[in-house]
């Protein structure tokens, strides 16, 4: 049975122009990403970029409003940093991830890694730290490596058959993803549990009493899995990709889901 949870508890909510922000920020990471199948050429290149940083910045924006300055300052240096090191490291020594590398395409690189890619960790790390922190108190590092994982396996197909990034020694490939080594996954999830733990740590946990909902943050990972599986259903013609990667995000996210849905024990 659904949980009762009286009005009194209910928070008071973000003002309606933080409100409007916050969903035309939504409705724009949304609305490139629909348009991502439909274009070309450099087109598609600049939509490419857009949507990280467009999601990004609504990531950072949610963090603020529901949890003020302190843990969307922190959040926004902690993760990029931690992107950026582990990126480093991924095409300077082929680990943890594998040996690869990125096209010039994806613009301004750091020392041969793009300025978007620490930004695509930001793009994730908040709704899954908050997704982490609902569903348990111990294993939060360890549900946000899988879940950052899970997310990968919609990612990685998708960007290296537009030549934004390949890799040189595949080895043994993940399934139904053949020009993707296992280590990728592996990598994710080691790397993801790194950088969940550290926000674990670092981050506080207690949120404003006028802070935003997660409504924001659950409409976005539904869409992600509403995305990743119809988009190589229907549009990137990868169907086998599609059911594989949507049964496991499925399966790592369905705790949240149901703890969204009926509420905690």
């Amino acid at each position: 049975m659904r949980q009762y949870s009286p009005r009194r508890h209910k928070r008071r909510g973000i003002s309606p122009r933080s409100q409007l922000f916050l969903t035309l920020l939504l409705i724009g990471s949304i609305a490139l990403q629909i348009s991502y199948p439909l274009i070309h050429g450099e087109s598609l290149r600049l939509v490419t970029l857009a949507t990280v940083y467009f999601a990004a910045s609504l990531m950072v924006v949610h963090a603020y409003l529901s949890y003020g300055w302190r843990y969307s300052i922190s959040y926004l240096l902690i993760t990029f940093a931690y992107g950026l090191a582990i990126e480093q490291m991924g095409v300077r020594t082929g680990w943890p991830f594998g040996t690869y590398s990125y096209d010039p395409s994806l613009a301004y690189q750091i020392y041969k890694v793009p300025l978007v890619v620490p930004f695509a960790w930001v793009m994730m790390a908040h709704p899954i730290l908050m997704a982490a922190r609902r569903i348990t108190k111990n294993w939060v590092f360890l549900y946000g490596g899988l879940a950052l994982m899970a997310w990968d396996l919609f990612l990685d197909p998708q960007m290296v058959s537009a030549h934004r990034w390949i890799w040189s020694d595949i080895g043994s490939g993940i399934p139904f993803e053949r020009e993707i080594p296992i280590s990728n996954a592996a990598g994710w999830l080691f790397a993801g549990m790194g950088l969940i733990a550290l926000l674990n740590v670092a981050l506080p946990r207690e949120r404003r009493k006028g802070g935003a909902e997660s409504t924001v943050v659950d409409f976005f990972l539904v869409w992600t899995f509403f995305a990743g599986v119809i988009g190589n259903i229907f549009f990137f013609h990868r169907p086998l990709i599609g059911i594989f990667a949507g049964l496991i995000f499925a399966a790592i996210y369905a705790p949240y889901g149901f703890t969204r849905w009926l509420g905690r024990p």
